[in-house]
């Protein structure tokens, strides 16, 4: 057993610096002898490794390593690189008196007296478990994007083919009920998945600060109609009536279009779910004063009081039966809060208790304009085509290719089909569509690729290129952009962003 060493003094005129050193509280400064033992021991090592002096002086300082760093020769290997390099610097785990972890910075320097002679080791160590935590947390939700972005894009590749089905069958003429009714049905449920999965990509940017917003002067109006045809399906399964009362005039506010009809559609589903089959939803728009507000009523399963607090929290739903009959995620009063928090307005839930029925107000600062636009008449449904267009269709999933490309020539366009990035660049090069679908996550040479390509190409500048793509992330937009794409469109499209292109110039 080591011969434990007395603690030193310091000598005549160090008694400052001594002081200065047993100060410090946020870092252990620690003085060592040649063999490693400790010598002196500050306030800092105290409160970090929870030895007192009298434990700690003249024990070895392998007694703050690890067994597994003890067994690896870390102590010793330490001491040696100090005492050859003059420095030495680690960082890993070290053990507490109460044999508990935390992950340390030690830099341990060799002390040599005038005739070079090794006379000790200063150690200075410093706890860094809070940084290690905050970069694991960073990293944890780098690749929780990168997830969710995957996720949505698997998700959406195979939602593209089964939404075309769908408009082929709206198409065709020759439908029987039965078809008309599976139509209905794959319709209804495709959309759900897809709200689904853009309310997933929401979250995940809302806990990275990201949710953008693009305001402008628009007509709520306009956003609540959108609401009700995006939320019919739902509320017609349930076989609910909605009653709706929404103003002859524009309503003005300064808002994101898209993300206002969100809102209002999460609210009136929030309704749907929760409010047992043949109950009563209404939505209300009007003005109070200098606000715009939107209510939406239902006379379902109410809110008990100790769920009343806390319903805008993430994942928080009401008690589930086993059927689940009500689903979702528990993300969509989340979001619309936070929408609505962003446009400098307020969203408030109030119900009488469980079985009462709730209502759910949203309160935005009205605009000081006029708009002489009629509201939105609702969604746009595919016509045949007014103007016969050439058209490419690019894409590696097959279903995705050859349900567009049915679409497009149900509706009177000539249309033609590649699979591989090369292939369509070659395609362009000897037909000049008027028109390019193009799928980004191509094998060989991606859409990116090939859009830049066509570009460079006399007759590619003028040629309409759009992005086709699972991926709808705002960098895979500005990437798109970037490449020479004229849109982007996320799958599964929709029919009035497919009208819209092929209404277009």
């Amino acid at each position: 057993m080591a011969k434990e060493t007395a603690p030193q003094s310091f000598p005549p005129g160090d008694e400052p610096f001594g002081l200065l050193v047993e100060s410090v509280s946020d870092y252990a400064i620690v003085m060592l002898d040649p063999e490693g033992r400790v010598v002196t021991w500050n306030r800092g090592a105290e409160r970090l490794v929870g030895y007192s002096r009298a434990e700690i002086i003249g024990r070895h300082a392998s007694v703050c390593y690890t067994p597994e760093g003890i067994a690896g020769e870390a102590p010793a290997h330490g001491l040696r690189q100090a005492e050859g390099q003059g420095r030495f610097e680690d960082e890993g785990w070290r053990v507490r008196r109460d044999g508990s972890r935390f992950r340390a910075n030690v830099v341990i320097t060799a002390m040599r007296d005038a005739a070079q002679a090794l006379v000790g080791y200063a150690m200075v160590m410093r706890d860094v478990s809070d940084r290690k935590h905050l970069e694991a947390l960073e990293e944890q939700g780098r690749q929780l994007t990168e997830f969710m972005a995957m996720l949505a894009h698997e998700l959406r590749n195979p939602l593209a083919p089964i939404r075309n089905a769908t408009s082929i069958m709206a198409v065709s003429k020759e439908t029987s009920p039965q078809i008309a009714w599976c139509r209905e049905v794959i319709e209804r449920q495709t959309s759900q998945l897809s709200r689904i999965v853009d309310d997933l990509l929401d979250v995940s940017r809302i806990t990275r600060g990201q949710l953008a917003m693009k305001a402008e002067p628009m007509d709520l109006n306009v956003a609540a109609q959108r609401a009700i045809e995006a939320s019919r399906p739902l509320i017609a399964s349930r076989k609910h009536h909605l009653d709706v009362a929404i103003r002859a005039e524009a309503i003005p506010i300064h808002g994101d279009l898209t993300r206002i009809t969100q809102v209002v559609a999460n609210l009136l589903g929030n309704a749907a779910k929760y409010t047992a089959p043949g109950g009563r939803i209404s939505l209300e728009v009007t003005t109070e004063g200098d606000r715009c507000v939107v209510r939406v009523r239902d006379n379902g399963g109410g809110i008990p009081p100790d769920l009343l607090g806390r319903v805008f929290d993430l994942f928080v739903q009401g008690e589930r039966s086993l059927d689940r009959t009500e689903g979702g995620l528990g993300i969509g009063l989340t979001l619309a809060r936070r929408i609505v928090d962003m446009h400098g307005g307020r969203l408030t839930a109030a119900s009488a208790g469980a079985g009462q029925g709730s209502e759910f107000v949203v309160s935005l600062p009205r605009l000081s304009l006029r708009f002489t636009e009629p509201v939105d008449a609702g969604t746009a449904a595919l016509d045949p085509a007014a103007v016969k267009r050439s058209i490419l269709v690019v894409d590696d999933n097959v279903d995705s290719t050859s349900s567009l490309a049915m679409l497009l020539s149900l509706l009177g366009h000539d249309v033609a089909t590649e699979h591989h990035g090369a292939a369509a660049l070659e395609r362009i090069r000897q037909q000049r569509p008027d028109l390019v679908f193009l799928d980004i996550g191509l094998p060989g040479m991606d859409g990116y690729e090939v859009a830049r390509r066509v570009r460079e190409l006399p007759e590619g500048r003028g040629m309409r290129i759009f992005a086709m793509t699972g991926y709808g992330q705002d960098e895979d937009r500005r990437k798109s952009f970037e490449a020479g794409f004229d849109g982007h469109l996320v799958k599964p499209v929709s029919a009035a962003d497919l009208k819209a292109v092929l209404d277009g110039p």
